[in-house]
């Protein structure tokens, strides 16, 4: 059993910065995990992803070359380094744990966090 915990939303203003945080408890150094966001009307929407050895990463289209996820097994923990947000970027932010190789579809996951809330002012 793996337990999420995400951290490190908050507001900001356009073009500014956010990290957040995913802590594991249980078994999770071998997960790899992805992050996912969703908006107020919006399905939840795949953002990054990581593999549990930290060597390959995924990111959709929107979020490259701002948004960099990372991982430091020995503290449980998975990042994502948010940068020049935008507006669009607001929504509730989660973390989720897979052994799936389907990354962006939220089926492969089988433990969530509770989310955590990034709002982009303008």
């Amino acid at each position: 059993q793996v337990q999420l915990v995400e951290s490190g939303g908050g507001l900001v203003q356009a073009g500014g910065s956010l990290r957040l945080s995913c802590v594991a408890s249980g078994g999770f150094s071998r997960y790899d995990v992805g992050w996912f966001r969703q908006a107020p009307g919006k399905e939840r929407e795949f953002v990054a992803a990581i593999r549990w050895t930290g060597g390959n990463t995924y990111y959709t289209d929107p979020v490259k070359g701002r948004f960099t996820i990372s991982r430091e097994n020995a503290k449980r923990t998975v990042y994502l380094q948010m940068n020049s947000l935008k507006p669009e970027d607001t929504a509730v932010y989660y973390c989720a744990a897979t052994y799936g190789a389907n990354w962006p579809n939220t089926r492969e996951y089988d433990y969530w966090g509770q989310g955590t809330q990034v709002t982009v002012s303008t």
